[in-house]
């Protein structure tokens, strides 16, 4: 009986513990984003200061922008050509031999997969910017949608489809009406985790973004070195509390049954 109840208590602990040091940092980031004084020096007054800078940062904004297009973009060509490849795959196509390319997205060292794209783009000499940006982020979101997309696929019943053939529908009817809405929930998943990664990206931005483009994590970037301003934990908060919402909302029964 003691045994148990310290394995229960134990694992309640251990899973407390972890939560309070992945958001504890978070919670003391918010909290700080109302102080006077910059973090991290200690509390001295409640204020709004740095809100009201944030909204009234043109570059910070602009550098945020640039991020949004270029995860958005980079998402839906990553999906699109993931759903091309289900499509072939779906045909008849042999893709078997060409998946080992996408998987090496996935182990492949970032910074040596952005210096292959950078030489690419000098080699052919491609001015650098928003568009060899967003070229750059799709190969990275392609390392996740295709594997995960094509595993996904693999799983799928096919007595479905042969049943929508059978009945008169054509092989692109078939793949519209039965595999895409199966697979919608996986391509909803992936296209959230490229987006994040894209958006939230620094190598391959530094790398391939050229003097023309600068993305949020660039911009934070040269902010380190003349120190971070409080407007960084007011963006943060913004930010968070932003993701917290649309989980939220993800997980509304309604919601869901709608989307899913």
């Amino acid at each position: 009986m003691k045994k148990s109840l310290f394995g229960k208590f134990g694992g309640i602990f251990i899973v407390a513990a972890s939560y309070l040091f992945l958001y504890v940092p978070i919670l003391i980031l918010i909290v700080f984003s109302f102080n006077t004084k910059s973090f991290p020096s200690p509390w001295e007054q409640f204020t709004f200061k740095w809100y009201h800078e944030l909204f009234n940062s043109s570059a910070l904004w602009r550098s945020f922008f640039n991020s949004l297009i270029v995860a958005c973009f980079s998402t839906s060509f990553s999906l699109l050509m993931g759903i091309f490849l289900i499509f072939f795959r779906a045909q008849g196509g042999r893709v078997q031999k060409a998946l080992p390319l996408f998987y090496g997205n996935l182990i492949i060292p970032e910074t040596m997969l952005a210096i292959s794209l950078l030489s690419y783009f000098t080699l052919f000499k491609i001015e650098l910017g928003m568009p060899t940006l967003i070229v750059a982020h799709t190969v990275l979101g392609l390392g996740f949608v295709i594997p995960i997309l094509y595993t996904r696929y693999l799983q799928l019943d096919n007595s479905l489809t042969e049943a929508s053939e059978g009945l008169g529908a054509s092989s692109f009817q078939t793949f519209v009406k039965i595999t895409l809405p199966l697979l919608r929930p996986t391509l909803l998943a992936t296209g959230l985790l490229i987006f994040i990664l894209s958006f939230d990206d620094f190598i391959l931005s530094y790398f391939c973004a050229g003097t023309s483009v600068q993305t949020l994590s660039l911009y934070l970037l040269s902010m380190l070195r003349s120190g971070i301003s409080p407007i960084v934990n007011a963006l943060s908060t913004i930010l968070f509390l932003l993701s917290a919402l649309l989980v939220m909302l993800f997980f509304s029964p309604k919601i869901r049954s709608r989307v899913l």
